[in-house]
């Protein structure tokens, strides 16, 4: 998926983000005083996330660099509060991506796609407990797990193997309180993610430096 695709989806779900923000908020938040944030609650979002990878990395045998493309899918989050200060979020979704070698030896080589889970923990620092608009810093560990891996390959490569992957996240965001139950947030994570890759059963081996960017915007809910 190019980078215009995923920046035109991305702001299509703000804008949703948006208007639901604002239909939900209605004349409540003229009326309603600031809650905050409080230990023990549990925070549910739903939003889209962008998943924007670097590209680099290393392929033996043949040389060139590993590329995976850039995305945009839906995502659940769960946050937990152990106090007004620290929380910690987990973050739940699965995204397809096409990947490809770029010059190397033999050229450009397509080596067709895989979905990847990449479940991220995260805890957070939340300075601005009391505040509508509460910005957050974070620190967590990231495990990907690779699967379905298919579609188009240029030949000879006939079957490749993404391996999960243990990866460390940094994080920064802000919440929005509309009303005591009601929310937005924008989120921005840094993984550091490397997994290895092996081409026909390990014939040509890899290592490709994803170090994603996720992107995303959501609309949260309070219990």
């Amino acid at each position: 998926m190019k980078v215009t695709d995923v920046t035109k989806r991305m702001g299509a779900a703000l804008a949703a983000v948006v208007m639901g923000s604002a239909l939900l908020a209605g004349p409540a938040l003229a009326q309603d005083a600031v809650r905050g944030k409080r230990a023990g609650d549990m925070v549910l979002g739903f939003g889209v996330i962008g998943v924007l990878p670097e590209k680099g990395g290393r392929v033996d045998a043949i040389g060139g660099k590993p590329q995976a493309s850039d995305t945009a899918t839906p995502q659940l989050d769960f946050t937990y509060f152990a106090t007004p200060h620290l929380s910690l979020n987990l973050i739940a979704a699965t995204t397809r991506h096409d990947v490809e070698v770029r010059g190397s030896a033999i050229g450009d080589v397509d080596l067709g796609r895989v979905w990847a889970l990449p479940p991220t923990l995260t805890l957070q620092f939340h300075p601005l407990p009391q505040s509508r608009l509460s910005p957050y810093v974070g620190a967590g560990i990231n495990y990907t797990v690779f699967y379905g891996e298919g579609g188009g390959r240029t030949p000879p490569v006939s079957k490749v193997d993404v391996k999960n992957a243990w990866g460390w996240a940094l994080n920064a965001g802000v919440d929005y309180e509309i009303t005591p139950n009601w929310g937005v947030n924008l989120d921005v994570k840094k993984l550091f993610l490397r997994p290895d890759v092996a081409v026909n059963s390990g014939a040509i081996s890899a290592r490709a430096d994803l170090d994603p960017w996720i992107v995303g915007a959501s609309v949260r809910y309070r219990f």
